[in-house]
Parts: structure tokens; sequence; C-alpha cells
């Protein structure tokens, strides 16, 4: 007689059903499945496990007598690149869809757990197992938005696949890595990109309205390293507002709690990350944490333009008058905005010191956050790499 797995007699929670880490859930997908089963032990927002799970995925846990693996997590190598060959309508250059497509074409994998959007909302996730070069490539381009990837666990236990590529931010990959073993495959990869500040549909369309000049033909937006938000348009123009120059006081509530009291900014739990914080500008930054992650990378080796990261400037001044500048949701006129961006992106941190930018402000930022509406959750949840990092600063009220 066939047992039955524990979590194939659960049953996933219906829409509208309130999810077991309530407000602070991240729509990863993991309890619209029957792998809700294990969401008490999986969950990055009900157990942060984030140490025990890189020992499993990477053989190790970071050494935190390194300050780079506070903020950059294991790994291995670590490079700036960019395809020689874009791929057009790419949001960047095209690797991650590349790896992706040459994985399925040389029958690494059997599919590919990826984003498209529906047909009637460019910015409306929908999670797919892609199984062909021209599924993956339908999901090009980020969706900036809460995205259940984890809804199509149960799919991928009804189609008997036993090697998949798994493409996503830090809480749905925590989600995965906890459940992993219960998936019946013989080889995951993971590929990871960084994810910071993420929005509901709805918090979306108010960031646009409040932050483009045209926010019905936005394609893509990213906070960049020149400390300014480059919105791209369906005419192929590129928009940039100056980061100090935003509405704080009408945004700063807009952000998901989950993404607010996220401190796996970096994707600690992937094999390989793809982003582009720590790269010139232009040029993407990816971080190899074990052997699998080098497996994948050594693929499109030869599609890549290559170099090493580097760091320059110092980060600590210019995070430390940040922290009240959002506390208090300052906002500088746009003239005002747009002279500070110029002066710091000539003077300011680059490179890897601009990553430990970003990763420090947010941190501070989400501790602070977490300390005020969540002060239960304060000790079990902050990982003690980003407890090191948040040290370094004096927060408001400490």
């Amino acid at each position: 007689m066939t047992s039955i797995a524990p979590h194939q007699k659960a049953k996933g929670l219906k829409p509208g059903q309130t999810k077991p880490a309530k407000q602070l859930c991240s729509e990863c997908g993991l309890c619209d499945t029957h792998y809700i089963h294990y969401v008490k032990d999986a969950c990055a927002f009900l157990n942060q496990q984030i140490a025990e799970l890189e020992k499993k995925a990477h053989d190790r846990s970071r050494n935190l007598d390194k300050e780079d693996e506070w903020y950059f997590g294991v790994h291995q190598d670590m490079m700036a690149a960019r395809k020689k060959k874009p791929i057009p309508g790419a949001q960047w250059t095209g690797i991650v869809s590349t790896i992706a497509c040459k994985m399925l074409e040389k029958g690494i994998i059997e599919g590919v757990v990826c984003v498209q959007n529906t047909k009637e909302d460019r910015f409306q996730p929908m999670p797919v197992i892609a199984t062909t070069p021209e599924e993956v490539l339908a999901a090009k381009v980020n969706k900036p938005t809460l995205s259940p990837n984890l809804s199509v666990l149960e799919q991928i236990e009804r189609s008997q696949m036993k090697r998949l590529l798994v493409i996503g931010v830090g809480c749905q990959i925590q989600a995965l890595r906890a459940v992993e073993q219960k998936l019946g495959l013989e080889k995951l990869y993971v590929l990871g990109t960084p994810c910071v500040d993420n929005v509901t549909r709805a918090g979306l369309q108010k960031f646009l309205d409040n932050t483009s000049r045209s926010p019905d033909t936005v394609v893509h937006y990213e906070f960049m390293q020149d400390f300014r938000i480059h919105f791209k348009h369906e005419d192929g123009s590129i928009e940039k507002v100056p980061f100090f120059g935003l509405k704080t006081n009408v945004l700063k509530d807009v952000f998901a709690p989950s993404c607010m009291s996220c401190f796996d900014y970096v994707n600690s739990l992937a094999d390989l990350v793809v982003g582009y914080m720590g790269a010139p500008f232009g040029w993407q930054w990816l971080v190899v944490r074990n052997n699998t992650g080098q497996v994948m990378l050594d693929l499109i080796a030869d599609e890549l333009d290559t170099q090493p990261v580097f760091s320059k400037g110092n980060r600590k001044e210019a995070v430390q008058q940040s922290i009240p500048a959002y506390d208090k949701g300052v906002t500088l006129p746009m003239w005002a905005a747009r002279l500070m961006g110029v002066v710091i992106d000539r003077i300011g941190p680059k490179g890897l010191e601009y990553a430990r930018f970003s990763i420090d402000s947010h941190y501070t930022r989400n501790y602070l956050y977490t300390k005020r509406n969540y002060p239960h959750k304060l000790a079990s949840h902050v990982p003690e790499y980003a407890q090191k990092i948040i040290n370094q600063y004096q927060l408001p009220g400490s």
C-alpha cells in the first residue's frame, strides 16, 4: 500500500482566508498549496532560519568574522557581467533568461518556475512552470509586486518532474528550501534575484502615480546606483527621478509589511544570484554561492563580458543621515533632490560600497519598523549578521 505524505492530506487556503503570517505574509504562494502543512517551519516571517538553511544549501553558514559575508552571504565568487548580445526587451541584458533557456535546451532541467504576467495587466504576476525557451522569454522583465511563485508546487508534484529550476526572491526561496526535500526532485537549481521594497498591485499603482510623469506607460523601473529611479516607458524613453525627491510622506507606508521586516535583501539561499547593486552602472552583479551556481553560470560564460567587482567611497555618513530623514518622512524640493543626487553620484559610494549602502539603509529602516510594530518578534526575527550591520549605526530611541 502506498503511503501518503502528511502534506498531501492538507489543503491550501482559499482566496481571502487569513494567512498564518497575517499582516507579515509576503504572498509567496506556499499557503495556496497543501505544503501549508509545513508553513510554521517554512515561512520566513514565522521562523527565521537562514543560518540553518545555508548549511543545507551551501554546506556551511556565513562566516560572521568576515564583514563581506555579513552583507553578501555565503559565496565562492562574485563578478560584474553583461551579455555580449542582450535579449531584446529584457530588463537588463537577459542573463537570468539566458541561463534558464540554456538549461532547458540542454535537458539539464525539465521545467522553470518563473513569473509571466496576466493578459489583462503587465504588472500582475502569473507564476508558471515554463517548459520551453519561449515560455521563459515570456516571463522576462521583473514584476515589482508580491508574487505567489510557490503556488505551483502542487503542479510540480503532479507533473512528476525531477529536475527543476526555480527563479525567485528571498522569502520565496527560504520557504522553498525548507520544503525542498518534500518535493520528490532529483535536482533543484535556484536562481535568485535580490529583492527589497515590494508592493501589492494597488501599492504599485500608488507608487507610480506619485512618482512617474506617465504611470500608465511605465514598462519597468529600478532604483539605480546613480541614486535615481529609472523608469522605462513604452516608447523606449528613460525617466529619471532622484531618490531624495520621492514623496516619502505619501509613500512611506506603500511597501508591504513583509518587505519592511525582511533581512534577506541578497537572497542568501539561492545557488546563483543575479542583481545589479554591486556592479558598475549598466552591468549586472553576479554572486555564485556554491558549486551548483557555478555550473549554471558556466553554461553561458562564453556569452558574457565580465569584470571584477570593486569598492569605492564611504557609505556610513550617508546611511546615518538617511535614517532620521526616512523616519520623519522628509521630502526635498525637486531642485534640491536633483542637486543632491548629482553630488552624491560623484563623490558617494560605488560598486560593493553602494551595495553596502543600500543594505545598511534598508536593514536599519526595517529594524526600526519591526521593533515598533512587532516588538515580540525582534529577538528571533533579526539574523545575527543583520544585527552586526545595524549595530554600526545610531538609531532613534536607542
